[in-house]
């Protein structure tokens, strides 16, 4: 996928946005909704469908949530919206009074220059492109996604953006300084906008699990880095999340929490399932959360489609979502 604008005329366009539909601070969308919590409860867009206004009538009006993530909708990335798109985009978010958790970028997602071919790549295997959410950028176009995604998380009101840390690679030793750098790099230029670079731990990129996300926070010290923890992608990659890679991540460097659930096929490969029906402990998992005194997004990612449509399946995943909170005690009715 290509740029189709360049960056000058995307950001001055986005200013134009803000001229035409403000929204003075995040505020303008609070509303004290049904759910209460010291959680951000929210959910993927484009997990449950592509038209953003029914999107988000199902989170708010059915959901009861009062918070989005956005990754795509329209058939299209988030970094692909034009100025007409963004502005209306806006204007339903604020209808619903649905406040925005981060912008899901695909930063990062992509080769690193030199590295052996990943098998996780889509330049090596085109069926998994699938898996790019309309999103196929070259190494070489990631500081422009990178400022993309930042004038994104300013017209939404967003103070986090979502990265990865390149396709994974079965020797990441020879390569693995130099992508910790380029992470410090593109967080300290989103701190200089006063935003968060958050990395999701993912089994096709080179942090999978909780123990590689300890060992990268450490190697990325900025205050302007902290982790996307995705409990399932660990499940997927053979980790038991919760408790074990969960205890080797410092808590206060958790920015942001994934919820999806797995199981493990009889093949010993794994799939994903329907929240509440897998073989992560979200019970405890949201609990130790609470405990630490967590205050970020819980957002549901579904994953799942095994109730024949995205906005079926993320209705039922919602359901055992809502149920694990609940019994965490991290959900008051």
């Amino acid at each position: 996928m290509s740029f189709h604008f360049s960056r000058r005329e995307f950001i001055a366009g986005l200013g134009m946005t803000a001229a035409a539909t403000t929204i003075s601070s995040v505020n303008a969308f609070a509303s004290p909704g049904p759910l209460r919590s010291q959680f951000k409860i929210g959910v993927i867009n484009d997990e449950i469908g592509q038209d953003f206004a029914h999107v988000c009538e199902v989170a708010a009006k059915e959901f009861g949530m009062q918070w989005m993530e956005l990754r795509g909708m329209w058939n299209k990335n988030i970094v692909n919206l034009d100025e007409k798109e963004v502005a209306e985009a806006r204007r339903i978010l604020e209808k619903n009074k649905l406040q925005v958790t981060d912008i899901a970028s695909p930063l990062f997602k992509t080769d690193w220059p030199g590295a052996p071919k990943s098998k996780y790549s889509p330049n090596a295997d085109p069926s998994k492109r699938h898996d790019q959410f309309n999103a196929d950028f070259t190494f070489e176009q990631q500081d422009e996604v990178l400022e993309r995604s930042l004038a994104m998380a300013k017209t939404f009101n967003a103070n986090r953006v979502r990265c990865f840390d390149f396709w994974r690679i079965e020797d990441q030793s020879p390569f693995r300084a130099a992508m910790d750098q380029k992470l410090t790099e593109a967080a300290n230029k989103c701190g200089k906008k006063g935003v968060i670079l958050m990395l999701e731990n993912e089994p096709a990129c080179n942090t999978a699990t909780g123990a590689e996300s300890g060992r990268m926070l450490q190697a990325v010290k900025t205050p302007h880095f902290m982790l996307n923890w995705d409990p399932g992608n660990a499940a997927t990659h053979g980790e038991v999340p919760y408790p074990d890679g969960y205890k080797l991540i410092p808590k206060d460097r958790i920015g942001h929490c994934h919820v999806k659930d797995a199981v493990k096929a009889g093949n010993g490969e794994y799939k994903w399932e329907c929240m509440g029906r897998g073989i992560i402990d979200w019970v405890g998992q949201f609990r130790a959360l609470l405990n630490a005194g967590y205050k970020h997004a819980v957002s549901l990612e579904t994953h799942w489609h095994g109730a024949g449509t995205p906005e079926e399946s993320s209705r039922q995943s919602w359901k055992g979502m809502k149920e694990d909170l609940e019994k965490a005690g991290a959900l008051k009715s």
